[in-house]
């Protein structure tokens, strides 16, 4: 056996052993992608909601009891937008980290800018509204730059050490961003006040941050299945102010919008609210390329205006 020199047996020794990952869990693929975008080598990331899924209803399986139990921060949604199915799995994970308000633990709407935030009495009769206000907030990219900054501090408490590591990866994201910020806006430019119909509410912040008018929904409240009544009210609204897209997520059944583009003429176009929602869409960057090409290309398809 080759036997070490007294000299390097003591840089060995002198030579700090590489700090462990980060073990993180998100609840979502976006929160996912933008941790691993600020958290780079030293994070160690999986994502519990899938992006071709709808994130309010997702399957509470034991294995995730198991990710949870092992992990050391938490990221979240928020907004209730988790509620019905991530709350029993903290719980029962009995990892004391990342309870809500422990320091594992991250909501990721607290810096954001949140829609819809509904005032006075709330009942059931309105549907599946959130009282803490619409949580598809990410599909603004301002706020994944706000998701991605409380990712960088927040990864910064739980890992002291690699603060100035998270603080350049949050550099270098936030630059790539704002470069592409600059490209959407000069695509969206042209299209400022264009009239669209949504199927649900999950588009809120990506329609405000590019100045679409959203004139309707398919579903007459959140979380009500289309009535053959409001929907014939719906086409003759589109009609009236010569709506020509409808813009639809992957997980919903498109019968009735389907049936509402051919008596229309509006095209029906199914954009992704997710990372993860098709194989070429990997990061937070690509899922705005994605959309916003989708959405450019209709419109030129259709002269909608």
């Amino acid at each position: 056996m080759r036997l070490l020199s007294v000299a390097a047996l003591t840089v060995l020794a002198a030579t700090p052993p590489a700090a462990a990952a980060v073990n993180v869990v998100a609840s979502t693929e976006d929160l996912a992608d933008l941790t691993r975008q600020v958290g780079g080598d030293q994070v160690k990331v999986e994502s519990i909601a899938r992006g071709y899924q709808d994130p309010h209803f997702v399957e509470a399986k034991p294995s995730f009891i198991l990710k949870l139990a092992k992990t050391d921060l938490l990221v979240v949604v928020g907004r209730e937008l988790e509620i019905g199915w991530l709350p029993p799995l903290i719980q029962q994970s009995r990892n004391a980290k990342i309870q809500p308000g422990a320091a594992g633990y991250l909501d990721a709407s607290l810096t954001a800018k949140i829609l819809e935030i509904p005032t006075g009495q709330i009942t059931r009769a309105m549907g599946d509204v959130h009282p803490l206000g619409n949580p598809h907030y990410w599909l603004d990219p301002g706020n994944g730059r706000h998701i991605a900054k409380a990712v960088a501090d927040k990864l910064s408490r739980v890992a002291p050490a690699d603060a100035a590591y998270f603080a350049s990866r949050y550099a270098d994201f936030d630059k790539r961003l704002a470069d592409a910020e600059k490209r959407w806006d000069a695509l969206m430019a042209p299209y400022k006040g264009l009239k669209v119909v949504t199927y649900h509410r999950s588009w809120a912040n990506l329609t405000d941050r590019f100045g679409l008018d959203v004139i309707g929904y398919v579903e007459p409240r959140p979380g009500i299945p289309p009535s053959p009544g409001h929907t014939l009210d719906l086409m003759a609204e589109m009609r009236r102010q010569n709506v020509k897209i409808l813009l639809v997520e992957p997980y919903f059944d498109l019968k009735t919008p389907q049936s509402i583009g051919r008596e229309t003429g509006a095209k029906v176009l199914v954009m992704l609210p997710s990372v993860g929602g098709e194989k070429a869409v990997t990061d937070y960057i690509a899922l705005f390329d994605y959309d916003l090409g989708l959405l450019v290309a209709a419109i030129k398809e259709t002269g909608a205006k």
